[in-house]
């Protein structure tokens, strides 16, 4: 069941195969259905979830009762997988934003391999660089930059990881995502729609014009985009060997 490079999760990708078998029996492939809370903030990391297709968002969720999504996780990825890094309960709440599949691995199963494996703490480390650069660049982003932008921003994300032009997005959901009101929304997307950057239709479908839509957007897309390529890339590969002394001690019960 080890996935292709061209259509499995990239990060289990990565893994030469006797690294993957460490992993072993108890990878399990399931499906991602809309609108599907993957794990709540809060509770403790039961599976570590590595999506092949679909598009899942971090949620943060305020005493007030409002939400705003930190980052986005597709198939470059994973939920929970940071757990290794500290026995600590879920900070976001991870809900699925685009149905698609995944393989999930019980957590116990994954730290055990993740303490004996170099490769696998290797992969561990590039997806954290991946994770500090949304969570750095989202944060500045959401301080800066008019919630348009965002928004546009935060659609092309999600179609990154789709790989078509066909969000199946309501407008309650966006208010989520960003943080907004649902009249922010309905505004903003009357805006993207005489620019000719959206359509949309009453069936909660958002298909978008990526060149208008990236004109719409801040340039923290492209950085993300471009950030993260760079971390996957061959050039990042030396660093990563050499910080392996460092990261080889966390312990097997950390927890995303």
């Amino acid at each position: 069941m080890r996935p292709s490079v061209g259509n499995g999760n990239r990060l289990l990708a990565i893994l030469p195969a006797s690294e993957f078998d460490l992993l072993g029996p108890e990878l399990q492939r399931i499906p991602l259905d809309q609108d599907t809370v993957l794990s709540r903030a809060g509770d403790e990391i039961e599976y570590i979830f590595f999506p092949h297709s679909g598009a899942i968002s971090l949620m943060i969720d305020m005493a007030d009762g409002r939400t705003v999504a930190t980052a986005a996780v597709g198939r470059e990825g994973a939920v929970g997988m940071l757990s290794v890094l500290g026995p600590s309960p879920s900070a976001a709440t991870a809900v699925v934003h685009a149905a698609g599949t995944a393989t999930r691995i019980p957590a116990s199963r994954f730290h055990a391999a993740f303490n004996r494996s170099p490769v696998i703490r290797h992969a561990v480390q590039k997806y954290t660089r991946v994770m500090l650069v949304q969570f750095q660049l989202g944060s500045a982003c959401n301080a800066l930059h008019p919630v348009e932008a965002r928004m546009a921003r935060w659609l092309l994300q999600l179609r990154d990881r789709i790989d078509h032009d066909v969000l199946p997005l309501t407008q309650q959901a966006l208010s989520q995502i960003l943080g907004v009101r649902r009249t922010t929304v309905t505004l903003l997307m009357r805006n993207l729609r005489e620019r000719g950057a959206i359509r949309s239709d009453q069936r909660g479908r958002i298909e978008i014009d990526r060149p208008r839509l990236a004109a719409a957007a801040c340039e923290c897309h492209d950085t993300m985009r471009l950030e993260v390529e760079d971390i996957f890339s061959a050039r990042s590969r030396p660093a990563i060997l050499a910080d392996d002394h460092r990261i080889s001690g966390f312990n097997s019960d950390e927890a995303m």
